[in-house]
């Protein structure tokens, strides 16, 4: 199963609506096939482990980190290609939240005669698919949200105001750079664009088709014509949550990059945008995971919104800017943010240090 999740684990960002599945087929203690989600969704990981297997499928056992899907979409139900292949054994880490599905699965193979199991590595698998689960059960559909922060040793994440500052180093950069390519969008908000006409692309060798949904939030849309976001719209997809309808400014941007996406939001109490309605949009669109890298304004808008599930702390443990410098959560203090969380996992990355948080 941990073979499974790690085959799943490769696929994040890239399989559309549907969730990043691994799947393992082994016979006689040997893995005979594996497989993982496709690109863009389809085809599932079971049919593509059982077409690796072949024959060898007949009498084995299964291991998928989701139930296997029971109803008929754009392809037909995996349970159908495993009772097809004759396995013996599916044991699967947790139960399909989609309604379509929702233990139907497991209820199938077991009425064909196959012996099932559920909740292997439930845990590891919920955390993996936390976004997709999000958008089928709660209230409130919205993806997995993961703010990602990088700062100095004193808290700051730039030397002064709308001046760019390097923190982190190249080990560090390139796991940042591997975080987007695991997820469906990455948002930045309008400062962010004004100050660093940031690319927001995966720029890893051999990922670079990986790059997700680029959103900005843009209250006034007072963003430069020229951002290097608009003039590579048709290259990336690019989108901008307003709160000015039919402005001028926006029919202009429109104008100029017909391949920008514009979505106009009505503001809050406070004139700003709306966090949850930014987020119910991107669930609508059926974003899974979420990134959030910038700015201070727009990460202290999320945390202050109660909709951060994950932070990513990236440490330079050598690097102070000082009292100029601007505070990573805009004013808010972290270490008490972090109360409401509990450290995962630590990495070292060179000289810098990455703190995996999770909500508790």
């Amino acid at each position: 199963m941990r073979h499974a999740l790690t085959l799943a684990r490769g696929a994040l960002g890239r399989t559309a609506e549907n969730p990043a599945v691994g799947c393992v087929v082994v016979k006689n203690g040997r893995v005979v096939g594996t497989g993982a989600t496709a690109s863009g969704g389809r085809p599932h990981a079971e049919p593509q482990a059982l077409a690796m297997a072949g024959e060898a499928a007949h009498g084995a056992t299964v291991y998928v980190t989701l139930e296997p899907c029971a109803h008929h979409g754009q392809t037909p139900p995996c349970t159908d290609a495993l009772i097809s292949a004759r396995v013996a054994r599916v044991v699967a880490a947790m139960p399909d939240p989609d309604p379509r599905v929702n233990g139907g699965g497991l209820e199938l193979l077991a009425k064909a005669g196959i012996r099932t199991q559920c909740g292997l590595l439930e845990r590891e698998a919920r955390r993996l698919l936390a976004g997709f689960i999000r958008r089928h059960h709660e209230r409130a559909p919205r993806p997995h949200v993961q703010l990602k922060l990088a700062m100095s040793a004193d808290g700051m994440i730039a030397a002064e105001p709308g001046r760019p500052t390097p923190i982190t180093r190249e080990q560090a950069l390139r796991r940042a750079h591997l975080m987007r390519a695991q997820a469906d969008a990455i948002l930045v908000g309008g400062g962010t664009v004004r100050a660093d006409d940031p690319m927001l692309t995966c720029r890893l060798k051999g990922l670079e088709d990986r790059s997700p949904l680029r959103v900005v939030l843009s209250r006034a849309l007072d963003l430069p014509p020229d951002a290097r976001l608009f003039a590579t719209a048709h290259e990336v997809p690019t989108l901008v949550f307003t709160t000015i309808a039919g402005h001028e400014r926006a029919l202009e941007l429109k104008r100029r990059w017909p391949a920008l996406n514009i979505v106009p939001l009505k503001h809050d109490e406070t004139g700003s945008l709306p966090v949850r309605e930014v987020l119910r949009k991107l669930a609508e669109m059926k974003i899974n995971r979420l990134m959030v890298e910038g700015g201070a304004a727009t990460a202290r808008a999320f945390v202050e919104a109660g909709v951060v599930d994950e932070i990513a702390l990236f440490t330079a443990p050598d690097v102070q800017l000082g009292q100029g410098g601007v505070p990573a959560l805009a004013g808010l203090k972290l270490r008490e943010v972090l109360e409401d969380y509990e450290l995962r996992d630590e990495l070292p990355l060179g000289p810098d240090v990455l703190q995996r948080y999770e909500r508790k």
